[in-house]
């Protein structure tokens, strides 16, 4: 009868565990910190977790850095190093009542002589309240916080909590930090991968930078029967996408550099970061707007036609879609770096808003006011006023700011550009304003 419910013989012993399959990057993930790759820089003696680990005082860390480079790890490793107890979380699956109960475990873990490192993921996606509820037990050293982020701490992380912490940022596996993962693959598995050295590269850019997503793409290829050369490879796999987050840190780091190629005069790399954010999935439309911002801000009037073409090419986006419309926009790209640049009217509209703010609200010079009521004409309102095209030079030179205002300089026009002519225009009238303000007075 006991076959019925083992069908097992009595006398046949049972057949010995076996171990589930771990994939590549489990198999291979380090058992030291001596292991870790491409995060020399707080890792190594003279590194900052190297100087805390030789002083004994591993202190609260969040660690800011891309996927895949070792953020969990580092953190499990700290914990063996220093002989804490290990507690992990993410920040996406816990709640209220789960932090309470880590906390009453670390607790009652330090009243018995040990310490806690608690790791959390995703930690920037804990609320206020919640980041706040770390800082108690921080405070009196019942658990070591390790948090782990991809986004920019100084904008999703408390301030209460960055001051108790120290941020570390960790950095893309850079080709070097690659291949020497590659190099442990191949040990593991114990043949060479079979790849041309062009496909070898190609797989590292495939990577880009992530650690663990390298080590997924050799399991997919490491049985190959013959070698793959670069094109068969782009055939076998799925290039990773590149990182780019539109709502996040990411999207302003690159918003950024466009800008800043756009205004350093540099058109391959302005056209190198807007491919990069429409690879990424940015929406033209704001790159449309931004890049219109950008022909205001600096270009402004050493190239009035850049506005306008900004505007065409805007204008071209929407009435032909992508990706073709997306062509205007890189030729608005193009044109933008290569203009003259001036930040003349942007500066000279940012220290007209402060006179503004300063000078509250004064009133207009009477003799500049319209009149259309009699009583308006008793007070002098209009009075004094002369029509400029009423003089010869159609320039009366009149003052129109208010009665007692010191007559301030906003606008100062560069010699670039289109500006050369404004700044000789602009020269002339201020002689001529005091010659017919002195002229006046006699």
């Amino acid at each position: 009868m006991a076959d019925l419910f083992d069908p097992r013989p009595a006398d046949r012993p049972a057949p010995p565990a076996r171990e589930a399959p771990r994939p590549l990057a489990d198999r291979l993930r380090p058992r030291t910190l001596a292991e870790v790759v491409g995060q020399d820089h707080v890792l190594g003696p003279d590194g900052p977790l190297g100087a805390m680990l030789a002083d004994g005082n591993l202190g609260s860390i969040v660690f800011w850095g891309p996927p895949g480079v070792g953020k969990t790890t580092i953190a499990r490793l700290l914990a063996d190093a220093t002989d804490l107890a290990f507690v992990q979380i993410s920040a996406i699956f816990t709640g209220v009542a789960d932090l309470k109960k880590i906390f009453e475990a670390a607790r009652l873990r330090r009243s018995n002589g040990r310490g806690t490192l608690l790791f959390v993921d995703e930690i920037h996606r804990f609320n206020k309240a919640q980041q706040d509820a770390f800082l108690p037990l921080m405070e009196d050293g019942t658990i070591v916080l390790v948090g782990a982020t991809t986004e920019n701490p100084s904008f999703e992380l408390n301030a209460a909590l960055l001051s108790r912490a120290r941020v570390l940022t960790l950095h893309r596996l850079d080709d070097a930090a690659l291949e020497r993962l590659s190099e442990r693959a191949e040990a593991e598995l114990g043949h060479a991968l079979p790849l041309s050295p062009e496909a070898r590269a190609t797989l590292a850019g495939m990577a880009d930078g992530d650690g663990r997503a390298l080590l997924n793409l050799i399991e997919q290829i490491a049985g190959e029967g013959g070698t793959l050369d670069a094109a068969a490879l782009a055939r076998r796999l799925t290039r990773r996408a590149a990182l780019f987050d539109k709502t996040g840190d990411g999207h302003y780091n690159l918003i950024s550099a466009l800008h800043k190629s756009v205004r350093g005069s540099d058109p391959d790399a302005a056209l190198y970061w807007l491919a990069r954010m429409l690879r990424g999935g940015e929406d033209p439309r704001f790159l449309a707007r931004r890049i219109t911002r950008m022909a205001v801000e600096d270009i402004g009037l050493a190239d009035p036609a850049a506005l306008r073409l900004c505007l065409d090419a805007w204008q071209s986006f929407e009435r032909l879609g992508s990706p073709e419309g997306e062509l205007a926009l890189a030729e608005a790209v193009i044109y933008l770096a290569l203009a003259p640049k001036s930040n003349a009217a942007y500066r000279a509209f940012g220290a007209a808003m402060a006179a503004a703010e300063k000078t509250g609200s004064l009133d207009p010079p009477k003799h500049i006011l319209n009149a259309p009521t009699r009583l308006m004409k008793e007070e002098g309102y209009g009075r004094g006023y002369r029509y400029d095209h009423d003089v010869e030079s159609g320039f009366s030179g009149q003052d129109y700011f208010p009665p007692g205002m010191a007559r301030p300089r906003f606008y100062e026009p560069t010699d670039r550009g289109s500006e050369r002519d404004l700044r000789k225009r602009a020269l002339y009238l201020e002689e001529e304003r005091a010659r017919l303000s002195q002229s006046g007075s006699e």
